[in-house]
C-alpha cells in the first residue's frame, strides 16, 4: 500500500498519477480530513488522560486527608472523561479503520517511464527477438493438434472439474514436465534459491501481495470449518513474497532471489470468451515463478535483471518474443512498472503473454512489513519487492508444440528439452 503521509504531503501529484490507471482516485481526498480529525481526536483523548492521572492523584490525596466529600466531587469529574475517553477511542479506531481501506484499494503509483495510456493498445513494445517461422503446410493450434494426437483430452476434464481444465496425456503430460525441471535448473544456476511453496494461503497472506481485496472475484476461496480461511494460490509471487512477512533482513543478505513451481488456481471472472480453446486461459494451470527482495535503489536495475533471466528460457528454446511496457492503464494492482513478455503463437497469428516482470517497489513490503537494516544500529527501512513469471509452463507448452510442429502433425523436442525428455526428439 501507498505511504499515507506520502500520499497526503503530494495529494493532488498522487491524484494526478493514479487517474492515468484508467480510474477515478478523488476519494483519497478524505484522507487529509480523516488524518486531521484522528490527530484531533488524539489531542483530546491524551488531554482528557492526563487530567484523569492528576484529578486521580489529588482523589488519593484527598482520601487520605479524609476529605471524602471532595474525593467523590472529583470522582464523577473522572466518570465523565471515561465515557468521553472511550467515545473518541472509539472513533478512532473507525478512523483508522475507513485508512486502512481506502489504502487498501488504492494501487501503487505507475511508475514515469511507463506509456500513458487506457489500456494495452498502449503498450510499447521494446524489443522483439527472434522471427517467426514460415511455415510451407498449414499449422495447426496447440489444441488441434493435442486432439490428432491424443495427448489433450478436454472432453473428460471437463467432466471430472468443468470447463477450462485438461488432461495432459503421455508425452504431452511428459513435455509438461520437462519444461518446468528445464525452468527450474536453469534459474538455479544462475543463482536463483528453489523454494516449494504452499498452494493455500490464509487471507493476511493474499491481501499482503494485493489479490485481496480487490481480485477476490478471481481467487477460490475455501471455507474450511476446522481449520479456517483458506485461498488457493493464483501465483507462486503470494506465499514466496509473504516468506518474510513481519521480518527484519540484513541488508547485505539483498537481494534474495527465489524461484518457485506451483499449480496456480484462478475463476477468470469476466474472461468469457477470452481464449476458451486449447490451454492459454486455465483455471488450474502450472507456473515458475521468480521472486525478489532488494533494496530501494536497486530496484529498478533488478527489474531488468529479473526480465532478461525470464527471456533466457524463451532464448534457449528458441521460441520468437517481444517484450513490451505495460502501459498506465494496463499495469497490475501492485506494479510500479511491468513488463509483458508475449511469445509468437502461430494459431492467433500473434503474439501472446507469457510472463510479466513486476517491481512493486515498496508496496507489497509495507502491506507485509518487510523491512531491512543497512547496518546493525541503522533505522529499518522497507525492502522492495519483485516477481516475474520464469515462464507460465502451459503456455510455454503450447508455444512449443504450434511453433515446433511438422507437416506430419509431429513435434520436433527443442535441443535444450532432449535430455528432460529421455532422449526423445520427436512427439508422434
Amino acid at each position: 500500500m501507498l505511504d499515507i503521509k506520502y500520499v497526503i504531503d503530494h495529494l493532488e501529484d498522487v491524484i494526478k498519477r493514479l487517474d492515468t490507471r484508467n480510474g477515478d482516485y478523488s476519494y483519497l481526498r478524505d484522507l487529509p480530513k480523516l488524518s486531521e480529525e484522528r490527530i484531533d481526536l488524539i489531542k483530546k483523548d491524551d488531554d482528557l488522560k492526563n487530567q484523569r492521572n492528576v484529578l486521580s492523584k489529588q482523589i488519593g490525596d484527598l482520601m487520605r486527608t479524609g476529605k471524602k466529600a471532595d474525593a467523590d466531587a472529583l470522582k464523577a469529574k473522572v466518570s465523565s472523561f471515561k465515557d468521553d475517553i472511550e467515545k473518541g477511542d472509539k472513533r478512532i479506531a473507525e478512523i483508522d479503520e475507513e485508512i486502512h481501506k481506502i489504502l487498501l484499494k488504492t494501487p501503487n503509483l505507475p511508475d514515469s517511464s511507463l506509456p500513458l495510456g487506457k489500456d494495452d493498445t498502449y503498450n510499447r513494445v521494446e524489443r522483439t527477438i527472434g522471427t517467426p517461422r514460415k511455415f510451407d503446410f498449414t499449422p495447426l493450434s496447440h489444441w488441434d493438434l493435442g486432439l490428432k494426437l491424443g495427448y489433450f483430452d478436454f472432453e473428460r476434464a471437463a467432466k471430472v472439474a468443468g470447463s477450462r481444465f485438461t488432461f495432459y496425456k503421455g508425452p504431452f503430460a511428459h513435455l509438461e514436465r520437462a519444461v518446468a525441471n528445464f525452468m527450474l535448473d536453469t534459474h538455479i544456476k544462475n543463482g536463483y534459491t528453489e523454494i516449494l511453496p504452499p498452494y493455500m494461503v490464509n487471507t493476511e497472506t493474499m491481501t499482503g501481495t494485493g489479490q485481496l481485496p480487490k481480485f477476490a472475484d478471481q481467487a477460490y476461496h475455501v471455507d474450511n470449518q476446522t481449520e479456517g480461511d483458506f485461498w488457493l494460490i493464483p501465483t507462486a509471487e503470494v506465499p514466496v513474497t509473504n516468506y518474510f512477512r513481519g521480518e527484519i533482513l540484513d541488508g547485505a543478505d539483498l537481494p534474495i532471489r527465489f524461484v518457485a513451481y506451483s499449480s496456480c488456481f484462478r475463476a477468470e471472472a469476466g474472461a468469457a470468451g477470452r481464449d476458451t480453446r486449447g490451454i492459454i486461459r486455465q483455471h488450474q494451470f502450472q507456473k515458475v515463478e521468480l521472486v525478489t527482495f532488494t533494496k530501494p535503489e536497486d530496484s529498478f536495475k533488478e527489474l531488468e535483471h529479473i526480465t532478461h533471466e525470464a527471456e533466457s528460457i524463451l532464448q534457449l528454446l528458441k521460441l520468437p518474443y517481444h517484450v513490451v511496457t505495460l502501459s498506465t492503464g494496463d499495469v497490475g494492482f501492485s506494479a510500479a512498472k511491468c513488463y509483458d513478455l508475449e511469445v509468437w503463437l502461430p494459431s492467433y497469428n500473434n503474439y501472446k503473454e507469457i510472463s510479466s516482470c513486476s517491481n512493486d517497489t515498496d508496496f507489497q513490503a509495507r502491506r507485509m512489513q518487510i523491512r531491512f537494516k543497512r547496518t546493525k544500529d541503522s533505522k529499518p527501512e522497507l525492502v522492495n519487492t519483485l516477481n516475474g513469471s520464469g515462464l507460465a509452463v502451459g503456455r510455454t507448452v503450447a508455444a512449443i508444440i504450434e511453433n515446433y510442429q511438422n507437416a506430419d502433425g509431429s513435434i520436433t523436442v527443442p535441443d535444450v528439452l532432449v535430455p528432460y525428455m529421455g532422449g526423445m526428439t520427436v512427439i508422434k
